[in-house]
């Protein structure tokens, strides 16, 4: 069953309504630049840790779901940002739990993983705290990918823009302002992961073109031991987001270590 995107959009307000909200919002962190700290200091893929309590395939993925214990025990063990899902309807997610993780003094930047289709959620996530944000090209057109980037840029925050397969990675390649490509290695129509695409995508004219623009490619889904760790860094992969191999874990925290072969906290140097 395909998603449906934006069917679950929060209730719009007018712009005006969020000015306040925004200019009381802690400042944005450098997502960007908080992935190649850690890509720099560790030698593995910079880890953005998803704080997930369902998925759309899998149901729900954790019964005693307490989102800043989770964020906390993530930083802790290494995570150079998070995610944060906000999408209700297929993930459980809330802006709250978002809101929460900021208030609660966790340094890693934060990503609003959301279906966005408006720009007025970029408004919005960004008054909730949000670092970055995810733009689905599958969903998105070029003009409103472009529009999106601008809004981000003057809001301070970073996107994350997400392709699945070569023709949208094409696409995102020829538009200005790309600094994060997520590649999603599950397909959207029937869920099936295959971490090859991730190297497909990157082979050829198309890595050289993502070397040149000094793009970071962010792996997606498909993620679970060291092996496939190395198998996407290998391809050109310098950061990863990972959410259910990490949160089904007993101590979610400690699985990183389990998931990278090896102690990536800041006390392990």
């Amino acid at each position: 069953m395909p998603l449906k995107f934006g069917s679950q959009m929060k209730e719009r307000r007018p712009l005006y309504m969020l000015k306040g909200p925004l200019e009381a919002a802690p400042p944005a962190r450098d997502f960007v630049g908080a992935l190649k700290a850690s890509y720099d200091r560790t030698g593995v893929p910079a880890l953005i840790a998803e704080v997930k309590k369902a998925s759309p395939s899998r149901g729900v993925l954790r019964e005693d779901f307490d989102p800043v214990q989770i964020a906390q025990a993530y930083e802790k063990n290494g995570a150079a940002c998070l995610s944060v899902l906000t999408d209700q309807k297929y993930f459980q997610g809330s802006f709250d739990y978002l809101e929460a993780i900021r208030r609660a003094g966790v340094k890693c930047p934060l990503l609003c993983k959301e279906f966005i289709i408006d720009a007025w959620q970029l408004y919005y996530a960004r008054s909730k705290g949000a670092d970055a944000v995810l733009l689905i090209a599958a969903v998105l057109p070029d003009l409103d990918i472009k529009y999106m980037l601008k809004i981000c840029k003057i809001l301070g925050m970073a996107a994350l823009v997400e392709v699945h397969d070569e023709r949208e990675m094409d696409r995102i390649l020829g538009i200005d302002g790309v600094q994060l490509i997520g590649i999603n290695n599950r397909n959207l129509e029937t869920f099936e992961v295959d971490i090859g695409n991730t190297k497909k995508l990157l082979e050829g004219e198309r890595g050289k073109i993502i070397a040149q623009k000094n793009i970071i490619v962010v792996g997606e889904s498909g993620l679970f031991t060291p092996d496939h760790i190395s198998f996407v860094q290998n391809a050109g992969v310098k950061a990863v987001l990972v959410g259910e191999s990490l949160i089904k874990q007993e101590d979610p925290g400690k699985a990183i270590a389990g998931l990278f072969g090896k102690d990536i906290s800041h006390a392990s140097v």
